[in-house]
């Protein structure tokens, strides 16, 4: 057999359509539950996910990553939570915003709609980027924005019927009549300097070397592939990108290439449901009908002695979820404890989202025991705050503190702390400050006057006697 009877026997083994309307749901839950652990990492300088965290994600998504050695949907999730305002990036690490937290408890598919509209609109990934074949991109003054790119993929989408398909070649003929042409270059110029093998004979300025597909045709691909899919707005036909397309093998050096990118091998898309609803075409969402497991999973039993059972199995997201709030006792068994509750709290995370996934999940209602227990939690929220940063004022004597403490203007700024201090909010400062000045007071900010602590006196006079030595500090 010949080795192009080869691959295409490969590729029609490994042929495949994929509905991802209801999967991206999943993942979106799944991947906030990750970014809530603080386990998704991210690099400071491009923002992009580390591998660890490719593979952490790529474990947890419901039915894998497209392809089994090449990361697409693991890679964009990380990207799209920082573009969609629901992660921010601190010290290397991604935690979730405010906005993040609510999504947790949020429909997926609301999330999912502005998650697009605001992808439409970053600045934080050029998905032409991510076709690490063309080299050359680097250089001065040769991509254009690519925001105005990514629109017109976006309006693309836009014109298509939900529920057909339409084979990606088609869509780029339509795209060129409709004059939706995402312009990679800034100029003619600009096309010379990017290559496949060699700079000078393998540049794609040369006639016939660029074809709409190759640039054009590669970006909308990435987008589609990467983020329209990964968000489960199309449903896809794909195959492996090996072989599957050939349009660059006659440029120089292309014949030593398997695939131009990763995405080569979509076929053809379906804007589905959820696609529908995201692009503005449908005011409300009416999910597709979901295929049912034989064994239905997702099912939990909530016992009396805290115990959370879900010998069916559960979802990453969920079991990610009881991971943060219970204590895991058994493959298939979380323990909740007041502890464990406190915990999660203390983490950051929200009671109301557990309460909220324990009624909607449980095969019978809440036991008096458990609610009784997350109430209980519920109650120790706010007893113990922090109000945020303060100045400690300290007056010379308890006269001028108590000559202070009576003006009515800074009685409402400060709080009183024994005999001679006062605790002054941060954003209450510049006023304590007038109000003293104005009672003949101004505040001292140097540190030439202040009386050293017990401490800082033995250090003072240790440093003095000239043996150098550190204090000794007793109980």
């Amino acid at each position: 057999m010949s080795i192009d009877h080869e691959l295409e026997d490969w590729q029609e083994k490994e042929h495949r359509i994929r509905a991802t309307e209801h999967e991206a749901q999943a993942n979106l839950a799944t991947v906030l539950q990750l970014c809530a652990t603080g386990k998704l990492r991210c690099s400071e300088k491009t923002r992009r996910p580390s591998a660890a965290t490719v593979a952490a994600i790529t474990e947890a998504l419901d039915g894998g990553d497209f392809y089994e050695h090449e990361a697409i949907a693991a890679f964009a999730w990380p990207l799209l939570l920082q573009a969609g305002g629901l992660a921010t990036l601190a010290s290397g690490r991604l935690t979730l915003t405010p906005r993040g937290r609510t999504a947790l408890a949020k429909p997926a598919h609301e999330s999912i709609a502005a998650l697009w509209q605001r992808w439409q609109k970053n600045t934080l990934l050029d998905e032409f980027s991510r076709i690490e074949e063309i080299k050359g991109q680097r250089a001065a003054n040769v991509l254009t924005a690519a925001r105005p790119r990514r629109e017109l993929v976006g309006q693309a989408l836009t014109t298509r019927t939900a529920g057909q398909w339409i084979t990606v070649d088609d869509l780029f003929a339509r795209m060129r009549r409709a004059g939706q042409d995402p312009v990679i270059t800034r100029s003619e110029r600009a096309l010379w300097k990017l290559y496949l093998e060699d700079p000078q004979y393998g540049s794609l300025g040369y006639d016939g070397h660029h074809d709409w597909s190759l640039l054009q045709g590669r970006y909308t691909l990435a987008v589609l592939f990467e983020y329209a899919a990964v968000l489960g707005l199309i449903d896809i036909d794909y195959i492996p990108p090996a072989g599957a397309r050939t349009d660059y093998q006659h440029n120089w050096g292309g014949d030593y290439l398997d695939q131009l990118s990763r995405y080569d091998g979509l076929l053809a898309i379906r804007l589905n449901p959820l696609g529908a609803y995201a692009t503005d075409q449908a005011a409300t969402y009416t999910p597709s009908s979901k295929p049912q497991p034989a064994t239905p999973a997702g099912r939990i039993t909530v016992l009396p002695n805290h115990d959370i059972a879900a010998l069916d199995g559960l979802a990453p997201g969920d079991a990610l979820l009881l991971d943060a709030f219970a204590d895991k006792a058994s493959g298939h068994v979380w323990s909740l404890t007041p502890r464990s509750l406190l915990r999660a709290v203390d983490a950051g995370r929200d009671l109301t989202e557990l309460r909220r996934y324990l009624e909607s999940a449980s095969r019978h209602p809440l036991p008096q025991t458990v609610t009784t227990l997350l109430d209980d939690a519920a109650r120790r929220l706010g007893q113990v705050r922090d109000t945020g940063p303060v100045h400690l004022i300290e007056c010379a004597d308890g006269a001028i503190a108590a000559l202070l403490a009576g003006d009515r203007r800074l009685r409402t700024l400060v709080t009183r702390l024994g005999e001679r201090h006062f605790a002054v909010p941060a954003d209450r400062l510049a006023a304590f400050r007038k109000a003293a000045l104005a009672q003949g007071y101004p505040l001292d900010r140097s540190d030439d006057h202040r009386t050293p602590g017990p401490i800082a006196q033995v250090a003072a006079r240790t440093r003095a006697s000239g043996d150098g030595r550190e204090p000794t500090r007793t109980r």
